[in-house]
């Protein structure tokens, strides 16, 4: 794994450097070892992900990124031990991952609530199975809902929210149990791009205010860059950690930093590993038939 080379003018930023100083100096939450999965298949055996080393620090945030079919959903699946692994382990706090757990929260892309409850009674859900009072689980249950700005919604059914404040219950169901580590897999990606903003900017207050690591996984490149400390770059057929980043983005963050010379560096990085230039091979040519003789042309010909 290459780390970023980080452009001249911030290399002489003590604020960059320090950050990440700090951030190695932490507990190590989560420990990734040479993890791989495999498929069976109709010709063989298919490698999803093969020798995928990392670790993630207590109340870092760090998000996956990579093309299509390099196994991110897989990859935090096993995580989540929902899925086990071919090769290597996974460590939380040092103690093999062998299933699902409550030291880890889990929020996916879909809505995942349970119609028939209450934002309240989602958000106790996982309190009541530990073992609390109902007195108890509501009394934390309405902080968590507090926390995410849905108080007045308590009482609401999934059915009667917008897409933005379901997954708003979502976060705070996965956050009652007090995970160690909060597993997020595209939670944002159903999402219109103004509510999709909001939920960034909603997030990231969020991590900022409890003791919480995250892990995210995300297809958006700026979205990559505006949450993360470090991205972790996935190449696919197989997936292999291709290089781990760490964002130079000054924290706090805000919108206003996506046109700053750190972030547009950054993005640069990201898009020149996960479309790299290549030449076009004659299966990926168009066969193209002109069906129109307008004469005038909307672009000139090469």
């Amino acid at each position: 794994m290459k780390p970023l080379v980080l452009p001249s003018y911030l290399e002489q930023e003590p604020a960059v450097k320090s950050r990440f100083d700090a951030l190695k100096q932490r507990d190590v939450i989560l420990d990734v070892k040479s993890l791989g999965k495999t498929f069976p298949a109709k010709k063989g055996t298919v490698t999803a992900l093969k020798d995928i080393n990392f670790v993630t620090h207590r109340r870092e945030f760090v998000c996956v990124i990579g093309p299509s079919g390099c196994g991110k959903s897989t990859l935090i699946r096993i995580l989540a031990g929902l899925e086990s692994a071919s090769s290597g382990e996974v460590l939380l706090d040092g103690k093999p991952v062998s299933g699902p757990g409550p030291d880890r929260g889990m929020v996916f892309q879909g809505y995942t609530l349970f119609p028939w409850l209450t934002v309240k009674k989602n958000v106790m859900f996982g309190l009541l199975n530990q073992g609390a009072s109902v007195v108890s689980a509501e009394s934390e249950a309405m902080q968590w809902i507090d926390l995410v700005g849905l108080e007045r919604f308590a009482d609401n059914y999934p059915d009667q929210l917008s897409g933005g404040m379901k997954q708003r219950v979502a976060i705070a169901r996965a956050l009652a149990a007090k995970p160690r580590i909060l597993l997020m897999d595209e939670p944002f990606g159903a999402l219109d791009a103004q509510t999709r903003a909001k939920m960034q900017a909603y997030l990231l207050e969020i991590w900022r205010n409890i003791d919480i690591t995250i892990l995210f996984i995300t297809h958006d490149l700026d979205e990559a860059i505006y949450l993360a400390d470090r991205i972790l770059v996935l190449k696919a057929n197989p997936g292999e950690v291709h290089e781990l980043i760490e964002v130079p983005v000054p924290r706090p963050r805000s919108p206003e930093q996506f046109i700053t010379p750190e972030f547009l560096a950054t993005r640069k990085r990201l898009d020149d590993l996960i479309h790299p230039p290549s030449t076009e091979s004659e299966d990926d040519k168009l066969n193209m038939i002109r069906f129109t003789q307008a004469g005038d042309d909307i672009e000139p010909a090469e």
